[in-house]
């Protein structure tokens, strides 16, 4: 893959979503949330302004309505910029 984002922006892999409950019930997919953390696959150069502080590889949280769905090779990824992403865990 050579995606890579410009500016301050990060390209994420979401986890998967949740395919059970702990009970064991199997969840459909019109009731799975998106996930809310995912993998950081690339990251752009950052600006003037803004230091990147996350790197390839980082496991990262995010908000639920965060970033851009992007598909790539039949890959879904959202791209957004660093200020959305809420920790590196």
């Amino acid at each position: 893959m050579n995606v890579k984002p410009l500016s301050d922006r990060v390209l994420i892999l979401p986890n998967p979503a949740e395919e059970k409950t702990a009970s064991g019930l199997i969840i459909p997919d019109t009731a799975k949330e998106k996930p809310l953390a995912g993998k950081v696959v690339a990251v752009g150069p950052g600006t003037a302004d803004v230091k990147m502080e996350v790197a390839v590889g980082d496991e990262v949280l995010y908000g639920k309505y965060a970033g851009t769905e992007v598909n790539i090779e039949g890959t879904s990824y959202l791209i957004m910029p660093q200020k959305d992403i809420l920790a590196i865990i």
